[in-house]
């Protein structure tokens, strides 16, 4: 088995940020126990079929634990030119306005924010 060197890391590290078409925009829901518990799944669906049905290039992830259960569904927003965002007690109303304000007019829902983190 060959070892990685620093030098072959590096190569890699470049080819990857090279293989990328620049950032790319996503959306992570976090799809613990208690996030399913208080209606993730529902929303992460929502987010798929949403995105496809208005053909938004943006994609849809799962995450884990964020250890802010009392919160959940936590969703968590990264778009160029906005800093990442979380959003907290999020269902489908809450889900639409993050599609509609943040993805398609850059415009942060500051009534539904949990966390900013940039």
């Amino acid at each position: 088995m060959n070892k990685l060197t620093p030098s072959d890391l590096e190569k890699m590290h470049k080819a990857s940020k090279a293989s990328s078409d620049g950032p790319k925009d996503w959306i992570k829901v976090g799809m613990s126990s208690c996030g399913i518990a208080a209606g993730a799944e529902d929303v992460f669906n929502f987010f798929i079929e949403e995105v496809k049905k208005r053909n938004l290039q943006i994609e849809i992830k799962k995450c884990g634990c964020a250890g802010a259960c009392y919160a959940e569904p936590l969703v968590e927003v990264s778009v160029s030119g906005l800093p990442p965002v979380v959003y907290g007690a999020v269902n489908k109303e809450v889900a639409t306005k993050i599609l509609e304000k943040h993805v398609i007019s850059k415009m942060l829902v500051n009534d539904c924010i949990f966390e900013v983190l940039g």
